[in-house]
């Protein structure tokens, strides 16, 4: 797909000549580290939302402000306030090329079976009597402890969030403490499933596998879960839970395209991602590989189907419903502290440590990778 996109670029730019290159998102993340550190990174590419600060901090992404001013990269046409997303510190640090937001997958007919029917506006007491009556069903839910994206918005639910705009974390161990023990607990009374369930089956998800009737995760993954399933219409989107009714914390997410500092062609870097989040041959091509498409013009040229289409008209709802709020910029070190709460959480599940433990750990390696 990608390789088709830079082709039709190629033809409408005849003086500008791409090379891409194609790895797994661990192993390009190992490698560009390397290249930035030695001066020798790609002009253009693929960057994600917990290494826009690590690396725009290190002077390594290139500010596509000027290009913009200079009309070579046009930021209008984003979906819901998405033409902010790469901006940090007035900085412009990369462009979205698709956006998704968190959601609770689900398995439609065990829901169906429990009579209930997960909307917006549905509240946590909601969710937990539902998996109540799933437990009661003899099925089970998966348990979200250990995502950090899911207890980011449970935070902002109750007006704090996962990291401050400064770069620290904004709980505190009493927090972290009160959602993993209720974890646990649902755990142990047989309403989640045990940890060691999910390492057995790794890397299929415990919904996918029947094993789980709910699991909270982000929008595209219901792609991943149906043709796992092999079986389309399995399963449906729901909003998260509220605190209130109301307020769901939800942001857009997004993938991004950025610029090297160094590069010495910024402006043909600013034309080449101009195009492939502007044109609609580009978007048709692309699909939600990388996401709902980010801007209008290539939102409305691609027709979805099947699982896409269920995204597509999930994340409408959402944005109608007006809970759609800017994302906090992820500090410099994001990507340890992701890491170090799922390891620590699934230690703690196994019964290797308690909560407690978990949570001095947690605390320790966190403020460690952020530097406090």
């Amino acid at each position: 797909m990608i390789k088709k996109s830079i082709a039709l670029f190629e033809k409408e730019h005849p003086g500008i000549n791409v090379k891409p290159e194609f790895q797994e998102y661990e192993d390009f993340w190992k490698k560009f580290a390397t290249q930035a550190s030695g001066g020798g990174a790609p002009d253009v590419f693929q960057n994600a939302a917990a290494f826009m600060r690590k690396y725009g901090d290190r002077k390594t992404l290139l500010d596509l402000s000027s290009q913009v001013d200079k009309g070579n990269l046009d930021m209008k046409g984003f979906r819901a306030g998405l033409e902010k997303a790469g901006e940090v510190d007035g900085k412009l640090w990369g462009v979205p090329v698709g956006a998704n937001t968190f959601s609770l997958i689900y398995d439609v007919e065990a829901f169906e079976r429990i009579g209930v029917e997960p909307g917006m506006g549905w509240t946590w007491d909601d969710y937990e009597k539902a998996v109540d009556k799933l437990k009661a069903e003899g099925f089970q839910a998966t348990t979200p402890a250990g995502v950090m994206y899911h207890y980011d918005l449970l935070l902002r639910q109750q007006g704090k969030q996962f990291f401050t705009e400064d770069g620290q974390l904004g709980f505190g161990k009493a927090d972290l403490t009160a959602h993993w023990k209720e974890q646990y607990a649902g755990i142990e009374d047989g309403r989640f499933v045990p940890q060691k369930k999910a390492d057995q089956i790794a890397p299929k998800a415990l919904l996918s596998a029947g094993f789980s009737k709910s699991e909270y995760q982000w929008d595209n993954f219901i792609v991943r879960f149906s043709a796992e399933a092999e079986e389309e219409g399995k399963f449906a989107l729901a909003p998260l839970p509220t605190t209130d009714g109301k307020k769901t914390g939800q942001y857009l997410s997004s993938l991004f395209l950025s610029g090297y500092a160094k590069t010495r062609h910024p402006e043909e870097v600013a034309k080449f991602i101009d195009f492939m989040v502007h044109d609609p041959e580009v978007g048709k091509i692309m699909g939600y590989n990388r996401g709902i498409l980010a801007t209008e013009e290539q939102y409305d040229a691609f027709e979805p189907t099947g699982p896409d289409k269920m995204i597509a008209e999930y994340e409408e709802k959402v944005e109608k419903a007006g809970v759609i709020e800017p994302m906090t910029p992820q500090p410099d070190g994001t990507d340890v502290v992701e890491a170090a709460l799922l390891r620590i959480w699934q230690d703690v599940a196994h019964g290797k440590k308690s909560v407690d433990e978990g949570v001095d750990q947690f605390f320790s390696e966190a403020e460690q990778a952020l530097g406090s």
